[in-house]
């Protein structure tokens, strides 16, 4: 795969496919990062690796589209400035998707489909996303059940749907035991914050705040989970392997993507996939019942 900008396209394999009756077989993947994610240790690689195995397997081409910079600002699909036009249809890849670019694509007619949850813009967005409420709503029990009672969700919980689905799995099973903490200021302030509301699990929601976390509680000489127990919320593989948290099915969304436009009778226009759990050795024993146990 070569990394492209918009004014030029990658087709995979074009001396291997051939052209349909109906239509040319190829879908186009845009994306709205500065740069297609090509390199491997890229959080967005997972899943354009599934994309081009689907697509393979279906006997499909692919046409890599980036939003470009016009002017300093985005191209975008809505000013008809991509190629998109030469594929039949369009997987959307990318954390960030403008309101009014999903309302256009909407409106029309033209074949999509986003990995990742995407709210309604003018009518009903179909996706492939990671069930962050679930997969988030399980660790929190798994945390009670170790004898956690008060719980902190650091992170904004609003804004792009897979926060608000984190934050929305983290108030479903909390309840009035959680307490949410914006991920703003000196990360030493938030360690005084959990501290004074006698929480004795953190739930991070993007691995940047945990990098940060943790690192502020090594400057006090503290660590975890002997401080509190911290639970990792972002599903990153730059996520180390004693961090608790889960595992995002990105390979799979990126194949299923591909299925979903390719045979669309065999799916829903909306499908959740699991998450694996990270066991990981950040969320221990509760304090309370650690001291119990020793006495």
């Amino acid at each position: 795969m070569l990394r492209i900008i918009q004014e030029t396209g990658y087709v995979a394999d074009p001396i291997a496919r051939r052209l349909k009756q109906m239509g040319n077989r190829m879908i186009g993947v845009y994306t709205y990062e500065a740069l297609f994610p090509l390199e491997r240790e890229d959080f967005f690689y997972p899943f354009l690796a599934g994309i081009e195995e689907e697509a393979q397997r279906l006997d499909h081409d692919l046409l890599l589209l980036t939003s470009g910079r016009a002017g300093g600002g985005s191209l975008g699909l809505s000013t008809g400035a991509t190629r998109l036009r030469l594929a039949d249809c369009c997987i959307l890849l990318g954390q960030y998707m403008p309101s009014e670019e999903l309302q256009f694509l909407a409106g029309s007619g033209f074949p999509f489909v986003s990995i990742g949850r995407r709210d309604d813009a003018g009518g009903p967005i179909s996706y492939v996303a990671a069930d962050y409420e679930q997969a988030v709503g399980a660790l929190v029990d798994r945390a009670r059940e170790l004898g956690h009672e008060t719980f902190v969700y650091l992170g904004y919980g609003s804004g792009v749907e897979s926060y608000v689905d984190r934050a929305k799995g983290f108030d479903a099973q909390a309840g009035r035991a959680g307490i949410h903490l914006p991920p703003v200021g000196d990360p030493h302030e938030w360690i005084r914050v959990v501290q004074a509301s006698g929480a004795t699990v953190v739930f991070v929601e993007q691995h940047e705040q945990v990098e940060q976390l943790t690192s502020a509680l090594a400057d006090e000489g503290l660590s975890v989970p002997s401080a509190f127990s911290l639970v990792s919320l972002s599903g990153s593989p730059d996520s180390p392997d004693e961090l608790t948290g889960f595992e995002l099915p990105r390979r799979e969304m990126g194949r299923l993507a591909v299925s979903m436009l390719s045979e669309p009778g065999r799916h829903e226009p909306q499908v959740l996939l699991g998450c694996s759990p990270v066991p990981g050795r950040t969320l221990a024993e509760a304090p309370a019942r650690r001291d119990a146990a020793a006495g």
